[in-house]
């Protein structure tokens, strides 16, 4: 062993490379990462399902 403690197995590597330098995207003066940008699109599709999915209600309740 080396002394890493992640030295011995891939069991927690990330699917892709995060030493790189990050991607962009560029809308005039706006500037956002890709992956903030992913983390936006999820939180609005969340928010817009929770909206128009049903409440559960109680059984039997009047």
């Amino acid at each position: 062993m080396n002394g890493h403690p992640y030295s011995g197995g891939h069991a927690l590597a990330a699917p892709i490379d995060l030493n790189g330098t990050g991607h962009y995207v560029h809308w005039g003066v706006v500037q956002i990462s890709v992956a903030n940008l992913v983390v936006v699109g999820v939180m609005l599709v969340v928010f817009v399902a929770a909206l128009l999915l049903p409440f559960p209600r109680g059984r039997g309740r009047r």
